[in-house]
């Protein structure tokens, strides 16, 4: 899973739009609620869980809602559901807000569903958007070289790396009206 260096507390006021779904051909992207945060911590299960969400990603970024009301708004966090089975199979989310028009996005899905192309075509959606945004440019992942997986899901959602650091890389996509740069 990626995820954000630090997570920046925010303003509560939400500057997006009505929460809507982010429907793709095999998933819908749902803003999470506090009461799912809430079960994820108390690890309280649901039936519309897959048998093995929540994942250790997915409790951190619960964890962190408190501290960062926005990643409950209409740009913020998101449960990946399986649109066949109606089943939360994974999170993917956008770190808001912006900082100087860049968003970091983070993303997981469990084991039982992963090799389906599932977290690259969340990756896309959730960055087209993103992109919708008017004060969001570039989209960007960190992503640990070691998780190779994870890179080609950046790569096949047309991310490009921008540097490397150690052992950690910077993906980054851009707006279509922004070179890449």
């Amino acid at each position: 899973m990626s995820s954000p260096s630090s997570p920046t507390p925010a303003p509560t006021s939400a500057p997006a739009p009505a929460h809507a779904d982010v429907i793709t051909e095999r998933l819908v992207l749902r803003s999470w609620s506090m009461s799912e945060a809430t079960a994820v911590l108390g690890d309280h299960r649901s039936t519309n869980w897959a048998d093995d969400f929540p994942a250790e990603g997915d409790r951190v970024v619960a964890g962190l809602f408190d501290q960062c009301p926005l990643w409950l708004g209409a740009y913020g966090h998101r449960l990946v559901i399986e649109r066949e089975s109606g089943l939360v199979v994974g999170s993917i989310g956008l770190f808001w807000p912006p900082s100087e028009g860049v968003i970091e996005i983070g993303y997981g899905i469990v084991a039982s569903r992963r090799g389906r192309g599932y977290a690259s075509e969340a990756t896309r959606a959730l960055v087209a958007y993103a992109l919708t945004a008017p004060d969001v440019h570039t989209v960007s992942a960190d992503v640990e070289l070691s998780n190779p997986p994870s890179v080609r899901v950046l790569e096949k959602a047309g991310f490009h790396r921008q540097s490397t650091d150690g052992d950690v890389a910077r993906y980054t996509t851009v707006r279509p009206d922004r070179p890449l740069g």
